[in-house]
């Protein structure tokens, strides 16, 4: 079965410690929903480092990647289906769903 990454994006910080436990205790929620096509549910992205060509090391992240899920699906509009209910959208995040392709 194929096998998917969801990228978080961006996204705005919780206006209260409420809000933030609200949108937390949605996201979880959500993340139960996936069920076992959800093989990696939560991996959020902290003290990122971008290296650029030249070997410069800079603080953050050029996408604002924040973190990423890894699901499995029949394909792809399966797993579209999966995340297009997923509680970020209303931090105003962006999610990018990426098919991993398989190495030798």
């Amino acid at each position: 079965m194929p096998r998917y990454v969801l990228t978080y994006l961006g996204g705005n910080k919780p206006a209260t410690s409420e809000e933030g436990k609200q949108n937390y205790a949605d996201y979880q929620t959500w993340l139960t929903s996936l069920g076992d096509a959800a093989i990696s549910p939560a991996n959020p992205l902290k003290d990122t480092r971008t290296i650029h060509p030249d070997g410069r090391v800079s603080t953050g992240s050029n996408i604002q990647m924040s973190g990423y899920t890894i699901l499995k699906a029949d394909n792809m509009d399966h797993a579209l289906s999966l995340v297009t209910t997923c509680p970020f959208l209303k931090t105003g995040g962006t999610l990018e769903l990426s098919e991993l392709m398989p190495m030798p």
